[in-house]
């Protein structure tokens, strides 16, 4: 099994669950027609492209400061909490199968390098996007992996400072970063593609003392 490099704070680790939620009550606003939307992975109720006002205002400012021939390409935001329990629980049983000898505590941290447990998922909130870089023409970059590869399908790679992908997928990586953190948001280490604003990892990792958005 892949562990995260030392020094990563996993989603489920206690000083994130610890951190209060005060929601302002911002509402989910629509990214379609604001930014580029991907649909690999719309559900019905369309909440893949929904997202907190504030954090699509973020995510423009971002868009605004890629160099020229870069664009954000949206693939998922807001999820519900039955979407996201479906997905949590489902990487945990294939963990479980993988590697049997597995404690439940153990399979439980290690699902949520990968997936956020519920009770602090930032999708279910709205307050995190899963999203890449793409050409003017839709085409995306190389980025090291595919959005949504898992640890053990990528080789660990899927974690942002993997060391093992190519010169081109670690600079577009650092324009993806570059962007959204000189917008305010912070990214979930062991996925790439992931990045959040508002949310309970938000605040432990900017020093917030409560989180701007819960369950929306």
């Amino acid at each position: 099994m892949w562990h995260p490099p030392d020094g990563i704070v996993l989603i489920s680790d206690p000083r994130v669950t610890a951190i209060p939620v005060r929601d302002n009550g911002e509402p989910l606003a629509e990214v379609r027609g604001r930014l580029r939307l991907d649909d690999r992975m719309a559900d019905p109720a369309g909440a893949y492209g929904r997202l907190r006002a504030g954090l699509l205002d973020r995510l423009e400012r971002a868009e605004a400061e890629l160099p020229a021939g870069f664009h954000l390409l949206i693939v998922e935001g807001h999820r519900s909490i039955a979407s996201q329990r479906e997905i949590f629980d489902g990487y945990l049983a294939e963990l479980a199968t993988r590697f049997p000898a597995m404690a439940p505590a153990e399979l439980h941290a290690a699902a949520s390098r990968y997936v956020s447990p519920v009770e602090v998922a930032p999708h279910t909130a709205g307050a995190a996007v899963d999203l890449t870089l793409c050409a003017p023409d839709g085409t995306e970059y190389d980025m090291g992996t595919a959005i949504n590869d898992t640890p053990e399908q990528s080789g660990g790679r899927c974690y942002t400072a993997a060391p093992a992908i190519s010169a081109d997928a670690r600079r577009h990586r650092k324009i993806l970063a570059a962007a959204l953190e000189s917008a305010g948001l912070v990214n979930y280490p062991t996925e790439w593609w992931h990045w959040s604003y508002g949310d309970r990892y938000w605040a432990l990792m900017t020093g917030s003392r409560h989180a701007l958005y819960g369950p929306a």
